[in-house]
């Protein structure tokens, strides 16, 4: 799996959104207030210290499947996306990964001050760094079932729910993406 050292993306209506490699030894105490907001739950770090959140992006900074971007908007840190290798993962365990197969995590950090529509604009950015900065054939994601927000976001950018899958920490919603999905989706209509 070939990772971009970084990826720019101009959105139509919110402008410019650069993503770079996660530094974990500058980066971890900022993505550590993330992880641990409540709004966060789903990333089930809440009781992780800034120690954790840098070991755990150590291991993955160390990995040859596994990458982490800090997303930023106006040039300010404001989301967090994991890219991974689905066919290294647990996922390999409930559905057989196709060769182009990428998944994706997404953390939106907390905002004082919401901007209407920025976490389409995040989700439309990510799907852009998959397909064009990983040259994905098909995104994959493994929500919590319960998560409602992210399936809908999911959903915009064009993810088709296939079916509930058990895995070691939760009942996820498996759901894929091709280019063409991507391309046809709500995302791609409102980014003209």
């Amino acid at each position: 799996m070939c990772a971009p050292e970084s990826h720019y993306y101009l959105h139509q209506t919110l402008g410019d959104f650069g993503l770079r490699p996660v530094d974990p030894a500058t980066d971890s105490p900022l993505l550590h207030e993330w992880v641990t907001d409540p709004k966060a739950k789903y990333w089930m770090m809440q009781d992780a210290g800034v120690a954790d959140v840098w070991a755990e992006h150590e291991a993955i900074a160390a990995s040859d499947h596994h990458f982490a971007y800090l997303g930023l908007h106006r040039y300010r840190a404001r989301f967090l996306v994991e890219v991974y290798d689905p066919a290294r993962s647990e996922l390999a365990e409930v559905y057989s990964p196709e060769p182009g197969d990428v998944g994706m995590h997404v953390l939106t950090a907390p905002a004082e001050r919401p901007i209407p529509g920025f976490t389409r604009g995040v989700m439309t950015a990510v799907m852009d760094l998959l397909f064009n900065g990983f040259e994905a054939k098909r995104a994959v994601v493994e929500p919590d079932a319960e998560n409602g927000p992210i399936h809908r976001l999911n959903e915009y950018v064009g993810f088709r729910a296939e079916r509930t899958v058990e895995l070691k920490d939760k009942r996820a919603l498996l759901s894929f993406c091709t280019r063409a999905d991507f391309e046809a989706s709500a995302a791609k209509g409102a980014d003209l």
